[in-house]
């Protein structure tokens, strides 16, 4: 079984809430751009929710390092340990869920841990598991 992000576009009015919830768990501040999850505004009050699906595996097969592995639940995550911040993984992800910014050394994306999820006022996104390789 492998733990994903489930987004529900309809659900979203944009609020950030998500965004927010994630750059605080993981970087201890407000900063989109320090956040696993991104919100497109798509117009028309329509919004479109960027994460990692788990599933397509361009950022394993690119980094040199083998730094990206499946932990316990399923996700992807990367060893900040063996990653040498080449970027690889960031340059091959076809909508740019992998992240980095200058002051962290190491990429990052979405590991399904829920903080989004959880603080989402409107249901936009879910925690579930599917069917699939570890």
């Amino acid at each position: 079984m492998i733990k994903y992000l489930a987004t529900h576009d309809e659900k979203c009015v944009g609020c950030m809430t998500c965004v927010a919830g994630c750059s605080q768990l993981y970087f201890k501040e407000y900063d989109p751009s320090k956040s696993c999850i991104q919100v497109q505004e798509l117009g028309r009050g329509r919004y479109h929710l960027v994460v990692c699906d788990q599933e397509c595996l361009a950022c394993v097969k690119e980094c040199p390092a083998t730094a990206i592995s499946r932990n316990k639940s399923g996700a992807l995550v990367v060893d900040k340990k063996k990653c040498v911040g080449c970027l690889a993984c960031v340059a091959v992800c076809p909508i740019g869920a992998m992240r980095w910014f200058p002051e962290h050394p190491v990429s990052f994306k979405c590991v399904a841990c829920g903080a989004c999820a959880r603080t989402c006022p409107k249901g936009a996104l879910e925690i579930l598991t599917k069917e699939g390789a570890l």
